[in-house]
């Protein structure tokens, strides 16, 4: 499961499903904050177990959709979750949750913007920045880019190392100045400003230093591996950043 995914076809619904799902989503748009945080930990939910895509249809997290690339993701929290890095790195690091919470946090405030074409304006992550990650673990000198992997068991992303070491690259803790959900990738994923939203992995579990650009799930797939907002893909959206 991702942020994003090209359109794909899902198995058959019923009709009184469809409609009934719609309902949510008109409901949705009108009800007050509380009852919208509610239905987007629903539809957050179900699109986890969501075979036919209807769940990313819908007007639901303050814009954003759920999309799904495995069948089901676990979840994880603060006893369980572990972020590896090793690789191409002196120092290979295993970070529990309160390690990455003990660090220097970001803030950033940028549109999130999705290569199917939505955006969601001025929406704030927090987090520790990647290359603080990665000068800790002590890059070597062959390492030329970044293999992320994600523990849904499925997604994967990449990064070249001078991408990975920019300033608003981060490993994200915070959205909307609030703990990432499980629905939108937490407790912890990546948050690539710049570049469309399928490059912010999100449940990440790993960040391996290698020796070359290895694509990720979507590069595998057709989307372009520098994935900047307006000059890839082949749309000319404004820039987030």
């Amino acid at each position: 499961m991702n942020d994003e995914r090209p359109p794909q076809r899902g198995t058959p619904v019923g009709r009184r499903v469809f409609l009934g799902t719609l309902g949510l989503g008109a409901l949705g748009v009108v009800a007050a904050p509380r009852l919208q945080r509610g239905l987007e930990d629903f539809l957050g939910g179900a699109a986890d177990k969501d075979p036919t895509g209807l769940t990313g249809l819908l007007p639901n997290g303050g814009g954003f959709r759920y999309y799904s690339v495995a069948s089901s993701v676990p979840r994880k929290n603060a006893d369980s979750y572990r972020l590896t890095i090793d690789g191409l790195v002196d120092h290979p690091t295993t970070y529990t949750l309160a390690d990455l919470k003990a660090l220097p946090q970001t803030r950033l405030v940028r549109d999130v913007q999705c290569v199917t074409g939505w955006r969601v304006p001025d929406t704030p992550f927090e987090g520790v920045r990647l290359s603080r990650l990665l000068d800790t673990a002590g890059v070597r000198p062959t390492a030329k880019a970044i293999r992320f992997t994600c523990f849904d068991g499925t997604y994967t992303e990449s990064l070249t190392l001078d991408q990975a070491r920019r300033a608003d690259v981060l490993v994200a803790l915070r959205m909307q100045d609030k703990d990432l959900g499980h629905s939108h990738g937490g407790p912890v994923r990546l948050y690539v400003a710049p570049m469309y939203f399928y490059k912010s992995a999100k449940w990440l579990s790993g960040i391996t230093v290698t020796d070359d650009v290895r694509p990720g799930y979507w590069e595998e797939r057709g989307y372009d591996v520098d994935a900047w907002v307006g000059r890839s893909n082949g749309r000319d959206d404004e820039p987030t950043s």
